[in-house]
């Protein structure tokens, strides 16, 4: 990237980014030294050319209007996830995404909202149960179990068993660890035992599966097997691991920040559920409010990194083939030219009907071409569960979690906290 050296776009120090690490608030602080420098900025990790675009127009440009010119690189955790439609490439990707796209749509998730409504109604039995103990309970592991028997269910058509929550617990758990931009070359991590894990519970269900498969995902990857020579063994693995575990793991996030979130701005729940009765549209939408201000402020994806296949411009500036662009969520939604008070929970801002919010200036799931398939769906399902415990509980937790820099955001801890009814 010559272009950042001759100053054509706004560049760092020579050693500002010599204190690099792979994961952590570090990382965030010195991208943000990059995002005062502007909308498009410049630096190098070691000797990677990079640059940093945090500008709507810039974000746009990148993710939406030239996807051909920046490029996805192959998924940090392919080991796992295989040829699955998070990491595959090129036409091969294009074509899976054709065969699932239909399936994501607003009309069908419609029809998972009922395994929806089943699984929230789980989740607040056991949540009435523990606040009749008054003992503590793993915040975070209900949320993650409620959004993977979600997506099990949707792609099973069975519910969740202890086993198979074990196992996908684990691969999760690996995507979760795994930071969201490594240096050059750094080594691959040796996820086998992951890996075999994993394996021993998804393909001998989907050997039974075949001689009896049930309404669901994992239906329609057999029927497109049946069509056509793309769905082979193999990819029907790799898509079905990666539905699984990306699918569930950014939900459960999202729900544990907006409790939190909840916990700290009281008077954010109490203002929702005034919007409306029990099931109206004035309420739902208040709750749809919280589930975006909550995304704003942790995005499902914080990092987006992409690749600059050919020369071209960006922002008006130079960059050349081989340059590594990051596109980061994280400082757009929190950039105070775009969001006044930008580090407030503030869900109303959602229903102003004077805010106007330029393109590529809110995209908790991406956009272009290669915005999550699932949106729709994790919109609901979080929603959803809202809708039934928001009425009925409330959860308070002895102190706040610091913020962990993955793939995701995660809270740098467990998730205790102590659940009371409210009705």
């Amino acid at each position: 990237m010559d272009s950042a050296r001759s100053g054509t776009i706004p560049e760092l120090a020579p050693d500002a980014f010599l204190r690099w690490r792979e994961s952590g608030a570090e990382t965030v602080d010195l991208l943000a030294q990059a995002r005062r420098l502007g909308p498009v900025s410049a630096f190098r990790i070691g000797e990677r050319p990079v640059v940093l675009a945090t500008g709507p127009q810039a974000v746009q440009e990148v993710l939406a209007r030239c996807p051909e010119r920046y490029v996805k690189r192959s998924h940090r955790a392919r080991v796992l996830l295989g040829d699955g439609l998070l990491a595959a490439a090129g036409e091969q990707w294009r074509r899976q995404r054709r065969v699932l796209q239909p399936h994501f749509t607003g009309r069908a998730v419609h029809h998972y909202e009922q395994l929806m409504h089943d699984c929230a109604e789980e989740t607040a039995r056991r949540w009435a149960a523990t606040a009749a103990r008054k003992t503590p309970r793993r915040l975070d592991a209900d949320l993650q179990h409620y959004s993977l028997d979600v997506i099990w269910r949707a792609a099973t058509g069975r519910p969740l068993d202890d086993a198979t929550h074990r196992a996908l617990r684990v691969a999760s758990d690996v995507l979760a660890a795994l930071p969201a931009l490594a240096p050059a070359n750094s080594p691959q991590p040796d996820l086998t035992a992951q890996v075999d894990e994993v394996d021993a519970i998804v393909e001998p269900l989907i050997a039974a599966a075949r001689t009896d498969p049930a309404p669901g995902l994992l239906r329609v990857l057999f029927d497109s097997a049946d069509q056509q020579p793309l769905y082979t063994d193999r990819l029907i693995r790799d898509e079905l691991v990666t539905l699984l575990t990306a699918g569930y793991e950014t939900t459960a996030t999202t729900l544990g920040w907006l409790f939190l979130l909840l916990h700290q701005h009281p008077e954010q729940r109490t203002w929702a559920l005034a919007a409306g009765p029990a099931g109206s549209p004035a309420r739902t939408e208040a709750i749809r409010a919280l589930v975006s201000e909550t995304l704003r402020l942790y995005p499902t994806a914080w990092l987006l990194p992409r690749y600059a296949a050919e020369d071209g411009t960006l922002g008006g500036h130079r960059v050349l083939a081989g340059t590594t662009i990051l596109i980061c969520p994280y400082l757009t939604h929190r950039d105070p030219d775009i969001w006044p008070e930008p580090d407030r929970f503030l869900p109303q801002r959602f229903l102003d009907p004077h805010r106007r919010t330029p393109p590529g200036a809110y995209y908790p799931f991406g956009i272009g071409p290669r915005a999550c398939l699932g949106a729709q769906f994790a919109v609901r399902e979080i929603t959803i569960l809202l809708e039934r415990l928001l009425p009925a509980f409330t959860a308070a937790f002895p102190d706040i979690p610091g913020q962990r820099f993955g793939v995701t955001i995660q809270p740098d801890r467990e998730l205790t906290a102590t659940i009371t009814t409210t009705t």
